[in-house]
Protein backbone atom coordinates (compact mmCIF):
# COMPACT_ATOMS: atom_id res chain seq x y z
CA UNK A 1 0.00 0.00 0.00
CA UNK A 2 1.42 3.42 -0.84
CA UNK A 3 2.32 5.13 1.87
CA UNK A 4 0.83 9.22 1.93
CA UNK A 5 3.08 12.46 1.08
CA UNK A 6 3.23 14.12 4.07
CA UNK A 7 2.61 17.60 2.18
CA UNK A 8 -0.95 19.02 2.11
CA UNK A 9 -2.01 18.85 -1.30
CA UNK A 10 -4.86 21.50 -1.92
CA UNK A 11 -8.17 19.89 -3.15
CA UNK A 12 -11.58 20.93 -4.66
CA UNK A 13 -14.73 19.05 -4.26
CA UNK A 14 -17.48 18.60 -7.22
CA UNK A 15 -20.67 17.36 -6.61
CA UNK A 16 -22.78 16.38 -10.03
CA UNK A 17 -26.52 17.15 -9.40
CA UNK A 18 -27.77 14.70 -12.43
CA UNK A 19 -31.12 15.33 -13.55
CA UNK A 20 -33.04 12.36 -12.51
CA UNK A 21 -30.50 10.19 -10.23
CA UNK A 22 -30.47 9.51 -7.09
CA UNK A 23 -33.42 12.55 -6.30
CA UNK A 24 -33.95 10.85 -2.85
CA UNK A 25 -30.72 12.94 -0.96
CA UNK A 26 -30.61 16.55 -1.42
CA UNK A 27 -27.75 17.59 -3.54
CA UNK A 28 -26.70 20.58 -1.10
CA UNK A 29 -26.60 17.93 2.05
CA UNK A 30 -24.62 15.42 -0.11
CA UNK A 31 -21.94 18.19 -1.20
CA UNK A 32 -21.81 19.03 2.48
CA UNK A 33 -20.90 15.07 3.36
CA UNK A 34 -18.36 15.20 0.28
CA UNK A 35 -16.68 17.64 1.91
CA UNK A 36 -16.85 16.22 4.92
CA UNK A 37 -15.37 13.21 3.81
CA UNK A 38 -12.30 15.08 1.56
CA UNK A 39 -11.79 16.68 5.49
CA UNK A 40 -10.99 13.56 7.19
CA UNK A 41 -7.73 12.66 5.33
CA UNK A 42 -5.01 14.82 7.14
CA UNK A 43 -2.94 15.15 3.82
CA UNK A 44 -5.88 17.45 2.41
CA UNK A 45 -6.84 20.79 2.13
CA UNK A 46 -9.77 21.42 1.16
CA UNK A 47 -9.76 24.98 -1.07
CA UNK A 48 -13.40 24.88 -2.10
CA UNK A 49 -16.32 22.90 -3.11
CA UNK A 50 -19.52 23.42 -5.86
CA UNK A 51 -22.53 21.44 -7.17
CA UNK A 52 -22.64 21.26 -10.88
CA UNK A 53 -26.35 20.57 -12.63
CA UNK A 54 -26.19 18.37 -15.25
CA UNK A 55 -29.10 17.09 -17.32
CA UNK A 56 -27.34 14.02 -18.32
CA UNK A 57 -23.48 12.55 -17.86
CA UNK A 58 -21.47 12.87 -20.60
CA UNK A 59 -19.70 9.61 -21.41
CA UNK A 60 -16.70 10.86 -22.79
CA UNK A 61 -16.22 14.12 -20.20
CA UNK A 62 -18.89 14.03 -17.75
CA UNK A 63 -19.40 17.82 -17.94
CA UNK A 64 -19.90 19.99 -20.95
CA UNK A 65 -17.13 21.70 -22.75
CA UNK A 66 -18.44 25.53 -21.19
CA UNK A 67 -18.80 24.36 -17.53
CA UNK A 68 -14.69 22.08 -17.77
CA UNK A 69 -13.02 25.44 -19.19
CA UNK A 70 -14.87 27.36 -16.35
CA UNK A 71 -13.79 25.31 -13.50
CA UNK A 72 -10.08 24.99 -15.43
CA UNK A 73 -10.19 28.60 -14.47
CA UNK A 74 -11.23 28.09 -10.71
CA UNK A 75 -8.98 25.31 -10.51
CA UNK A 76 -5.90 27.40 -11.69
CA UNK A 77 -6.79 30.56 -9.37
CA UNK A 78 -7.01 28.61 -6.34
CA UNK A 79 -4.10 26.39 -7.15
CA UNK A 80 -5.95 23.22 -7.02
CA UNK A 81 -3.71 19.83 -7.54
CA UNK A 82 -6.68 17.38 -6.67
CA UNK A 83 -10.57 17.32 -7.75
CA UNK A 84 -12.43 14.72 -5.79
CA UNK A 85 -15.82 14.13 -7.55
CA UNK A 86 -18.75 13.06 -5.41
CA UNK A 87 -19.77 9.87 -8.06
CA UNK A 88 -18.91 7.09 -10.62
CA UNK A 89 -16.72 8.66 -13.32
CA UNK A 90 -15.40 5.77 -15.49
CA UNK A 91 -12.07 5.18 -16.47
CA UNK A 92 -12.60 7.40 -19.66
CA UNK A 93 -13.68 10.35 -17.61
CA UNK A 94 -10.99 10.31 -15.16
CA UNK A 95 -8.33 10.56 -17.86
CA UNK A 96 -10.09 13.20 -20.01
CA UNK A 97 -10.93 15.22 -17.57
CA UNK A 98 -7.10 15.35 -15.99
CA UNK A 99 -5.87 15.63 -19.41
CA UNK A 100 -8.12 19.13 -19.65
CA UNK A 101 -7.79 19.82 -15.65
CA UNK A 102 -3.91 19.22 -15.55
CA UNK A 103 -4.48 18.09 -11.96
CA UNK A 104 -5.60 14.53 -10.21
CA UNK A 105 -8.95 13.10 -10.02
CA UNK A 106 -10.61 11.11 -7.55
CA UNK A 107 -13.93 9.76 -7.32
CA UNK A 108 -15.87 8.88 -4.37
CA UNK A 109 -15.18 5.34 -3.99
CA UNK A 110 -11.39 6.54 -4.63
CA UNK A 111 -11.94 8.69 -1.90
CA UNK A 112 -12.88 6.34 0.60
CA UNK A 113 -10.83 4.01 -0.29
CA UNK A 114 -8.09 5.95 0.66
CA UNK A 115 -9.66 7.17 3.63
CA UNK A 116 -9.90 3.72 4.77
CA UNK A 117 -6.61 3.08 3.66
CA UNK A 118 -5.39 5.98 6.14
CA UNK A 119 -7.36 4.89 9.43
CA UNK A 120 -6.83 0.93 8.87
CA UNK A 121 -5.15 -0.16 11.93
CA UNK A 122 -4.91 -3.77 12.41
CA UNK A 123 -3.56 -6.58 9.82
CA UNK A 124 -7.06 -7.56 8.64
CA UNK A 125 -7.55 -4.29 8.32
CA UNK A 126 -4.69 -3.36 6.57
CA UNK A 127 -5.06 -6.04 4.38
CA UNK A 128 -8.96 -5.57 3.70
CA UNK A 129 -7.98 -2.10 2.74
CA UNK A 130 -5.77 -3.35 0.13
CA UNK A 131 -7.71 -5.67 -1.38
CA UNK A 132 -10.44 -3.82 -1.83
CA UNK A 133 -7.99 -0.74 -3.57
CA UNK A 134 -6.64 -3.21 -5.63
CA UNK A 135 -10.00 -5.12 -7.28
CA UNK A 136 -10.75 -1.03 -7.81
CA UNK A 137 -7.47 -0.39 -9.66
CA UNK A 138 -8.49 -3.67 -11.95
CA UNK A 139 -11.57 -2.09 -12.61
CA UNK A 140 -9.77 1.07 -13.75
CA UNK A 141 -7.15 -1.08 -16.64
CA UNK A 142 -9.65 0.29 -18.75
CA UNK A 143 -7.72 2.21 -21.67
CA UNK A 144 -7.55 4.68 -18.57
CA UNK A 145 -3.72 5.84 -19.54
CA UNK A 146 -2.04 5.73 -22.91
CA UNK A 147 0.78 3.67 -21.94
CA UNK A 148 -1.06 0.89 -21.42
CA UNK A 149 -2.05 0.33 -24.89
CA UNK A 150 1.38 -0.40 -25.58
CA UNK A 151 2.21 -3.83 -26.15
CA UNK A 152 5.11 -5.67 -24.10
CA UNK A 153 6.83 -7.99 -26.45
CA UNK A 154 6.81 -11.88 -25.25
CA UNK A 155 9.90 -14.00 -24.48
CA UNK A 156 11.35 -14.04 -28.26
CA UNK A 157 10.42 -17.72 -28.78
CA UNK A 158 7.52 -17.28 -31.27
CA UNK A 159 6.24 -14.04 -33.13
CA UNK A 160 3.19 -12.31 -32.31
CA UNK A 161 2.21 -9.00 -30.49
CA UNK A 162 3.05 -10.06 -27.10
CA UNK A 163 1.23 -9.11 -24.23
CA UNK A 164 -0.15 -5.63 -23.76
CA UNK A 165 0.87 -3.40 -20.98
CA UNK A 166 -2.92 -3.62 -19.58
CA UNK A 167 -2.74 -7.44 -19.85
CA UNK A 168 -0.07 -7.57 -17.88
CA UNK A 169 -0.86 -4.89 -14.98
CA UNK A 170 -3.98 -6.58 -14.30
CA UNK A 171 -1.97 -10.42 -14.35
CA UNK A 172 0.30 -8.42 -11.94
CA UNK A 173 -3.02 -7.26 -9.78
CA UNK A 174 -4.57 -10.77 -10.10
CA UNK A 175 -1.38 -12.29 -8.77
CA UNK A 176 -1.08 -9.28 -5.62
CA UNK A 177 -4.74 -10.40 -4.81
CA UNK A 178 -4.26 -13.79 -4.50
CA UNK A 179 -1.18 -12.94 -2.24
CA UNK A 180 -3.72 -11.16 -0.24
CA UNK A 181 -6.46 -13.33 -0.16
CA UNK A 182 -4.13 -16.19 1.21
CA UNK A 183 -2.67 -13.85 4.25
CA UNK A 184 -6.10 -12.67 5.02
CA UNK A 185 -7.57 -15.98 5.40
CA UNK A 186 -5.26 -16.74 8.09
CA UNK A 187 -6.46 -14.25 9.89
CA UNK A 188 -9.78 -14.41 9.40
CA UNK A 189 -9.41 -18.34 10.58
CA UNK A 190 -7.76 -16.50 13.66
CA UNK A 191 -10.79 -14.14 14.36
CA UNK A 192 -12.88 -17.39 13.87
CA UNK A 193 -11.09 -19.34 16.57
CA UNK A 194 -11.78 -15.95 18.54
CA UNK A 195 -15.52 -15.83 17.41
CA UNK A 196 -15.80 -19.46 18.33
CA UNK A 197 -13.58 -18.74 22.00
CA UNK A 198 -16.54 -16.09 22.68
CA UNK A 199 -19.44 -18.52 21.45
CA UNK A 200 -18.46 -20.87 24.70
CA UNK A 201 -18.57 -17.76 27.32
CA UNK A 202 -22.11 -16.90 28.52
CA UNK A 203 -21.71 -13.52 27.50
CA UNK A 204 -24.45 -12.29 24.75
CA UNK A 205 -22.31 -10.28 21.89
CA UNK A 206 -24.33 -6.62 21.23
CA UNK A 207 -23.50 -4.89 17.93
CA UNK A 208 -23.12 -1.11 17.32
CA UNK A 209 -24.07 -0.63 13.37
CA UNK A 210 -24.92 2.82 12.13
CA UNK A 211 -24.09 5.64 9.83
CA UNK A 212 -20.76 7.23 10.10
CA UNK A 213 -20.45 10.19 12.08
CA UNK A 214 -23.77 8.77 13.92
CA UNK A 215 -22.08 8.57 17.56
CA UNK A 216 -21.19 4.79 17.64
CA UNK A 217 -17.78 4.98 19.50
CA UNK A 218 -18.82 7.94 21.86
CA UNK A 219 -21.60 5.90 23.08
CA UNK A 220 -19.14 2.38 23.24
CA UNK A 221 -16.46 4.47 24.80
CA UNK A 222 -19.35 6.01 28.06
CA UNK A 223 -20.09 2.44 28.17
CA UNK A 224 -17.65 0.39 27.97
CA UNK A 225 -14.79 3.07 29.68
CA UNK A 226 -12.68 2.35 26.36
CA UNK A 227 -10.68 4.76 24.67
CA UNK A 228 -11.70 4.52 20.93
CA UNK A 229 -11.29 7.28 18.80
CA UNK A 230 -14.12 9.56 18.89
CA UNK A 231 -14.33 12.96 16.63
CA UNK A 232 -16.44 14.91 14.75
CA UNK A 233 -15.44 13.10 11.77
CA UNK A 234 -16.70 10.69 8.95
CA UNK A 235 -14.81 7.52 10.08
CA UNK A 236 -13.04 8.16 12.54
CA UNK A 237 -12.96 4.52 13.35
CA UNK A 238 -12.45 1.40 11.54
CA UNK A 239 -11.19 -1.67 12.80
CA UNK A 240 -13.74 -3.36 15.19
CA UNK A 241 -13.67 -3.36 19.24
CA UNK A 242 -14.43 -5.33 21.21
CA UNK A 243 -15.28 -5.15 24.94
CA UNK A 244 -16.68 -7.23 27.94
CA UNK A 245 -19.23 -5.10 29.97
CA UNK A 246 -21.34 -5.25 32.90
CA UNK A 247 -24.58 -3.57 31.94
CA UNK A 248 -26.84 -1.50 35.15
CA UNK A 249 -29.22 -3.56 34.24
CA UNK A 250 -27.50 -6.75 35.10
CA UNK A 251 -26.66 -8.63 32.03
CA UNK A 252 -22.51 -9.21 31.29
CA UNK A 253 -22.38 -8.79 27.21
CA UNK A 254 -19.66 -8.37 24.56
CA UNK A 255 -20.23 -5.24 23.12
CA UNK A 256 -18.73 -4.57 19.67
CA UNK A 257 -18.19 -1.17 17.83
CA UNK A 258 -18.08 -1.63 13.93
CA UNK A 259 -16.99 0.28 10.90
CA UNK A 260 -19.57 3.35 10.12
CA UNK A 261 -21.79 2.30 7.23
CA UNK A 262 -22.22 5.45 4.18
CA UNK A 263 -24.25 5.65 1.14
CA UNK A 264 -22.76 4.38 -1.63
CA UNK A 265 -20.40 2.64 -0.14
CA UNK A 266 -18.11 0.68 -2.81
CA UNK A 267 -18.65 -2.27 -3.56
CA UNK A 268 -15.14 -3.22 -3.02
CA UNK A 269 -15.31 -2.45 0.79
CA UNK A 270 -18.33 -4.40 1.42
CA UNK A 271 -16.70 -7.06 -0.05
CA UNK A 272 -13.39 -6.75 1.60
CA UNK A 273 -14.62 -6.09 4.80
CA UNK A 274 -17.27 -8.61 5.23
CA UNK A 275 -14.91 -10.99 7.50
CA UNK A 276 -15.06 -7.77 9.69
CA UNK A 277 -18.22 -7.37 9.78
CA UNK A 278 -19.37 -10.96 10.70
CA UNK A 279 -19.62 -10.10 13.76
CA UNK A 280 -22.56 -8.33 13.39
CA UNK A 281 -23.90 -11.36 11.57
CA UNK A 282 -23.03 -13.17 14.89
CA UNK A 283 -24.60 -10.82 17.20
CA UNK A 284 -27.72 -11.18 19.63
CA UNK A 285 -29.09 -7.89 19.35
CA UNK A 286 -27.96 -5.02 17.18
CA UNK A 287 -27.95 -1.15 18.09
CA UNK A 288 -28.64 0.91 15.47
CA UNK A 289 -27.63 3.86 16.21
CA UNK A 290 -28.57 7.35 14.34
CA UNK A 291 -27.74 10.73 14.44
CA UNK A 292 -31.19 11.97 14.99
CA UNK A 293 -30.13 15.34 14.57
CA UNK A 294 -29.37 15.02 11.10
CA UNK A 295 -31.67 16.34 8.65
CA UNK A 296 -31.09 13.38 6.41
CA UNK A 297 -31.56 10.86 9.14
CA UNK A 298 -34.30 8.66 7.76
CA UNK A 299 -32.16 8.33 4.33
CA UNK A 300 -29.50 7.41 6.64
CA UNK A 301 -31.35 4.66 8.11
CA UNK A 302 -32.40 3.10 4.56
CA UNK A 303 -29.06 2.63 3.73
CA UNK A 304 -27.39 0.63 7.13
CA UNK A 305 -30.64 -1.50 6.63
CA UNK A 306 -29.75 -2.21 2.70
CA UNK A 307 -26.13 -2.66 3.53
CA UNK A 308 -26.62 -4.88 6.59
CA UNK A 309 -29.43 -7.04 4.43
CA UNK A 310 -26.67 -7.13 2.05
CA UNK A 311 -23.98 -8.72 4.84
CA UNK A 312 -27.38 -11.24 5.36
CA UNK A 313 -28.10 -10.39 8.48
CA UNK A 314 -30.85 -12.72 9.93
CA UNK A 315 -34.12 -10.41 10.40
CA UNK A 316 -35.09 -12.19 13.34
CA UNK A 317 -31.71 -10.90 14.86
CA UNK A 318 -33.58 -8.39 17.71
CA UNK A 319 -32.87 -4.64 16.86
CA UNK A 320 -32.77 -1.43 18.31
CA UNK A 321 -32.90 1.86 17.04
CA UNK A 322 -31.10 4.64 18.99
CA UNK A 323 -31.53 7.96 18.38
CA UNK A 324 -28.21 9.70 19.28
CA UNK A 325 -27.74 13.67 19.73
CA UNK A 326 -30.53 14.44 20.69
CA UNK A 327 -28.88 17.30 22.89
CA UNK A 328 -28.66 19.28 19.45
CA UNK A 329 -32.43 19.46 19.09
CA UNK A 330 -34.52 22.33 20.21
CA UNK A 331 -36.46 21.42 23.03
CA UNK A 332 -40.43 21.20 21.32
CA UNK A 333 -38.90 18.75 18.75
CA UNK A 334 -36.62 16.42 22.12
CA UNK A 335 -39.86 16.50 23.13
CA UNK A 336 -41.51 14.88 20.40
CA UNK A 337 -39.31 12.24 20.04
CA UNK A 338 -39.57 11.42 23.54
CA UNK A 339 -43.39 11.19 22.84
CA UNK A 340 -42.85 8.86 19.87
CA UNK A 341 -39.89 6.72 21.48
CA UNK A 342 -42.54 6.22 24.37
CA UNK A 343 -45.14 4.46 22.16
CA UNK A 344 -42.28 2.45 20.57
CA UNK A 345 -40.84 -0.34 22.60
CA UNK A 346 -37.36 -0.76 20.49
CA UNK A 347 -37.09 3.34 19.97
CA UNK A 348 -34.55 4.97 22.63
CA UNK A 349 -33.51 8.85 22.35
CA UNK A 350 -29.89 9.27 23.96
CA UNK A 351 -27.25 11.70 24.06
CA UNK A 352 -23.86 9.62 24.32
CA UNK A 353 -22.44 13.06 24.76
CA UNK A 354 -24.32 14.40 28.03
CA UNK A 355 -25.94 10.35 28.83
CA UNK A 356 -29.37 11.52 28.88
CA UNK A 357 -31.46 8.16 28.30
CA UNK A 358 -29.05 5.69 28.54
CA UNK A 359 -30.27 3.79 31.48
CA UNK A 360 -33.39 3.18 29.77
CA UNK A 361 -31.67 2.12 27.21
CA UNK A 362 -29.42 0.16 29.32
CA UNK A 363 -33.14 -1.67 31.15
CA UNK A 364 -34.42 -2.67 27.66
CA UNK A 365 -31.35 -4.87 26.39
CA UNK A 366 -31.82 -7.63 28.57
CA UNK A 367 -35.00 -8.39 28.03
CA UNK A 368 -34.50 -8.02 24.27
CA UNK A 369 -31.65 -10.48 24.46
CA UNK A 370 -33.82 -13.53 25.70
CA UNK A 371 -36.72 -12.96 23.11
CA UNK A 372 -37.85 -15.77 21.32
CA UNK A 373 -36.99 -19.06 22.77
CA UNK A 374 -38.47 -21.83 21.45
CA UNK A 375 -38.76 -25.95 21.81
CA UNK A 376 -36.46 -28.63 20.31
CA UNK A 377 -35.84 -32.37 20.27
CA UNK A 378 -31.96 -33.04 20.58
CA UNK A 379 -30.53 -36.08 19.71
CA UNK A 380 -27.65 -37.21 21.46
CA UNK A 381 -25.01 -40.20 21.46
CA UNK A 382 -22.77 -41.60 25.02
CA UNK A 383 -19.91 -40.16 23.31
CA UNK A 384 -21.13 -36.78 23.21
CA UNK A 385 -20.94 -36.32 27.33
CA UNK A 386 -19.49 -32.68 27.06
CA UNK A 387 -22.68 -31.48 24.57
CA UNK A 388 -24.89 -32.88 27.36
CA UNK A 389 -23.23 -31.68 30.35
CA UNK A 390 -23.28 -28.66 29.14
CA UNK A 391 -27.23 -28.49 28.45
CA UNK A 392 -27.65 -28.93 31.80
CA UNK A 393 -25.38 -26.72 33.31
CA UNK A 394 -27.42 -23.49 31.17
CA UNK A 395 -30.49 -25.02 32.57
CA UNK A 396 -32.38 -25.41 28.66
CA UNK A 397 -33.52 -29.16 29.76
CA UNK A 398 -37.11 -29.48 29.82
CA UNK A 399 -37.48 -33.49 29.55
CA UNK A 400 -34.73 -36.52 29.08
CA UNK A 401 -34.90 -39.94 27.47
CA UNK A 402 -32.43 -42.62 27.57
CA UNK A 403 -32.56 -44.64 24.78
CA UNK A 404 -30.32 -47.20 23.38
CA UNK A 405 -28.00 -45.69 21.65
CA UNK A 406 -27.99 -42.47 23.49
CA UNK A 407 -29.92 -39.44 25.04
CA UNK A 408 -33.20 -37.77 23.76
CA UNK A 409 -33.48 -34.32 25.02
CA UNK A 410 -36.15 -32.04 24.95
CA UNK A 411 -34.32 -27.96 25.31
CA UNK A 412 -36.20 -24.79 25.67
CA UNK A 413 -33.48 -22.28 24.81
CA UNK A 414 -32.92 -19.01 22.65
CA UNK A 415 -31.26 -18.66 19.37
CA UNK A 416 -28.06 -17.89 20.92
CA UNK A 417 -27.95 -20.42 23.15
CA UNK A 418 -28.61 -22.87 20.20
CA UNK A 419 -25.44 -21.24 18.28
CA UNK A 420 -23.55 -21.88 21.52
CA UNK A 421 -24.48 -24.96 21.67
CA UNK A 422 -23.53 -25.96 17.97
CA UNK A 423 -20.14 -24.43 18.45
CA UNK A 424 -19.07 -27.15 21.08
Amino acid sequence: MKEHNRTVTRAWVLHPDIYGVDKRRDASLALSEAVSLAEALPALEVRGSGMVRLTKAHPGMLFGSGKIEELKMLFVTNGVELVLIDGPVSPVQQRNLEKAWKVKLLDRTGLILEIFSDRARTREGVLQVEMAALSYQRSRLVRAWTHLERQRGGLGFVGGPGETQIEADRRAIDEQLVRLRRQLTKVVKTRELHRNARAKVPFPIVALVGYTNAGKSTLFNRVTGADVMAKDMLFATLDPTMRAVELPSGPEVIMSDTVGFISDLPTELVAAFRATLEEVLAADLILHIRDIAHPETEHQAEDVQGILESLGVDEETPKVEVWNKIDLLEETECAAMELRAGREKVIFPVSAVTGQGLNRLFEAIAPQLEVDKSRERLTLDFTQGKQRAWLFEKGVVEAENQTESGFEIYVYWTKREARRFSSL
